[in-house]
């Protein structure tokens, strides 16, 4: 998983691969405590998506932009849309259950 600022965010978004971003700080308890279910995802669904971070203490204008209320969020990007969101997924398969509905798996 990497970190992303403004510019790494509006490339990736871009994207016609899928990026799940998680929209976190350090602060947020739940937030960390997610962390090694976004991992697992993020090396089982390598090959069909990416999986990154946005610290929004550090990237204050890109959450209010993508109006995340909430955090832990996370967004499904591709093409330049979201196409889904959770928040505050309880389990590794929560999550996986939200990647497989948002890209019609």
């Amino acid at each position: 998983m990497k970190a992303m600022n403004q510019e790494i965010f509006r490339s990736a978004r871009q994207s016609d691969r899928p990026v799940l971003v998680e929209f976190w700080a350090p602060w947020c308890v739940y937030c960390r405590r997610i962390v090694p279910a976004l991992e697992k995802v993020s090396e089982q669904y390598a090959d069909v998506l990416s999986v990154a971070q946005v610290n929004i203490d550090d990237e204050p204008q890109l959450a209010a932009q993508e109006q995340i209320e909430v955090i832990p969020t996370l967004v499904l990007y591709r093409n330049g849309k979201a196409l889904g969101s959770v928040v505050a997924p309880e389990s590794k398969a929560k999550i996986e259950e939200f990647i497989k509905e948002t890209l019609g798996e």
